[in-house]
């Protein structure tokens, strides 16, 4: 753990406010996303955040099953914070967790973060070809 820093997975310490405000704001991913959508997402989600001295500072949540499948998604630190390791932190704790452990696959999108994520055992895709998606051009 980093001094002065936690991470947890308690939904009743989330900043809705500060969350909203990064993806809405600040994300390359979910620009313009309404309030009630990023509630929607924390209800249905593992979440974590990371605090320093108790305000938040950090987020990543987790779309699972707890059984097989697991994507790993609005992964942030707050500019202020980053270069200290943070990131690395809230993964560790999101790949450590009880409940994740045995899944079959992890999934997760990313432009600019694959050194990261690397270090948790996450690669391109080895059958890109497998999966499909579909997208909505402007969904808010």
């Amino acid at each position: 753990m980093i001094e002065d820093y936690d991470v947890s997975a308690d939904k009743t310490r989330l900043d809705v406010t500060l969350i909203h405000r990064y993806l809405n704001q600040e994300s390359y991913w979910a620009q313009n996303i309404p309030l009630d959508v990023v509630q929607r997402s924390i209800d249905n989600s593992l979440c974590f955040g990371i605090y320093q001295n108790g305000y938040q500072v950090g987020f990543a949540r987790v779309i699972t099953d707890h059984a097989t499948f697991a994507y790993v998604a609005d992964v942030f630190v707050l500019p202020e914070h980053r270069g200290r390791g943070l990131s690395k932190q809230l993964m560790e704790a999101i790949t450590n967790w009880p409940t994740l452990q045995g899944l079959r696959r992890w999934i997760l999108a990313t432009k600019d973060a694959h050194t990261l994520y690397s270090q948790f055992g996450f690669t391109a895709l080895d059958q890109p070809d497998l999966l499909m998606q579909r997208k909505r051009g402007q969904p808010y």
